[in-house]
């Protein structure tokens, strides 16, 4: 168990091409092991494939997926968690989006799936319904990385608080939110989310985010908010991306320390305090 870990939040643009998404990839853990040793490298909600003209169908995935292969290398070559935000993937035949864990010993796994899909409606916007595509996730899902328990969650999940009041009675550590959030929503409601999340749940936050302007190789193009943050469990923002609005594809890096959570938990001890039973 360790009392420190250090972590990196990848800021992503990513297409409607796999291969050129892996570069993307390869280019930035490359730059995140420049200056540091990251125990645990998160990527944001659809790094592998973003679907850029709406309707289209999205091609799914399967663990025995090229792109797999090599990101496991990569994950036993740094010696370090690779955490994939999202996927496409088919898990009993069914699509769903997906979180996928690789281990330092190149071991892939899916082990989250968005439980929160996006169907909304924004003034003067076309609709969005990401339940056309994927099956709904059944249940929320924590990882153990080196003695920290981290809990799971994708983009539009972070708006239903009662996903992360389950991780608070469950005492993680950490909790993940990579997004591709758009820049609408995200100018009005993603900060202030992710440090209420933090705030509420007394956990560490990392949001890795699809950012910039993405220019399809088929044609179509979409644009997302970016700024991907690191929250402590005080709410402070101690990494950010894209505060001069430039939007582009990054890494931040940060050490998450044990004592800091145990600090501001003897601080204000909610878990004792709470009072309506779990639902």
């Amino acid at each position: 168990m360790s009392s420190e870990l250090i972590v990196a939040a990848v800021q992503m643009t990513s297409i409607d091409d796999v291969d050129a998404n892996l570069m993307q990839m390869e280019a930035l853990m490359e730059k995140a092991f420049q200056n540091s040793q990251p125990r645990f490298v998160c990527f944001p909600e659809n790094c592998l494939y973003l679907r850029l003209v709406e309707g289209e169908k999205i091609p799914g995935f399967t663990l025995s997926h090229p792109a797999f292969s090599r990101l496991s290398e990569l994950a036993q070559h740094y010696k370090t968690y690779l955490h994939l935000g999202s996927v496409p993937l088919y898990i009993e035949g069914h699509l769903y989006n997906s979180s996928v864990l690789v281990t330092p010993e190149g071991e892939v796994q899916p082990t989250y799936q968005k439980l929160h899909l996006f169907d909304i409606q924004l003034e003067n916007q076309n609709p969005f319904r990401e339940s056309d595509v994927f099956r709904h996730g059944q249940s929320p899902n924590i990882l153990e990385i080196d003695g920290w328990k981290v809990g799971e969650a994708i983009c539009y999940d972070v708006r239903f608080a009662e996903l992360f009041s389950h991780y608070a009675r469950k005492d993680v550590d950490l909790i993940l939110l990579p997004a591709a959030f758009l820049t609408t929503t995200g100018e009005a409601h993603w900060e202030i989310l992710l440090r209420a999340r933090a705030i509420e749940n007394q956990a560490y936050v990392l949001a890795s985010a699809q950012a910039g302007t993405h220019q399809g190789s088929k044609g179509g193009v979409r644009e997302t908010h970016g700024h991907s943050l690191i929250i402590d469990p005080w709410g402070d923002v101690v990494e950010q991306m894209d505060t001069s609005g430039k939007r582009t594809p990054g890494v931040i890096i940060s050490k998450l320390a044990k004592k800091r959570l145990e600090s501001v938990r003897q601080q204000i001890p909610m878990k004792f305090h709470r009072r309506l039973p779990v639902g």
